[in-house]
């Protein structure tokens, strides 16, 4: 299957510093195989992204890594110095971000379901 590399690139900045979510969690909720996400971030290794392994402690990254996440992040920490910016409070930021439409998904496809059942009911009367 083809995907966007739009959508490629989102799916690896979940997976990538400072996120680090599994990999895993994100082919359970996206419906891709573990391969293929685990495919995409050694493609990003290998063109210079930084990208230890999730499970991989700072102490044990490469010095590739180590070293690529210092650049990658040099602007976002003088960002933060400017605005005078904590990392609690960007996370704060962050996880409001994240969880700001809690559930609507999964309650329209409650809904749908609901409506499509529905539906079937309807028809076999």
């Amino acid at each position: 299957m083809n995907y966007s590399p739009e959508f490629k690139e989102a799916l690896l900045r979940r997976m990538l510093p400072p996120n680090n979510e599994s990999i895993s969690k994100i082919a359970r909720e996206e419906g891709i195989s573990e391969q293929t996400l685990r495919n995409w971030r050694d493609k990003a290794r290998k063109e210079g992204m930084a990208a230890p392994g999730i499970d991989a402690v700072p102490d044990d990254w490469s010095t590739q890594d180590k070293f690529l996440i210092v650049v990658e992040t040099a602007s976002m920490n003088e960002y933060a110095r400017q605005k005078g910016l904590f990392v609690e409070q960007i996370k704060t930021c962050r996880d409001a971000c994240m969880n700001a439409n809690g559930g609507v998904a999964k309650e329209a496809a409650r809904l749908n379901k609901e409506l499509k059942e529905s539906e079937r009911q309807r028809k076999i009367r």
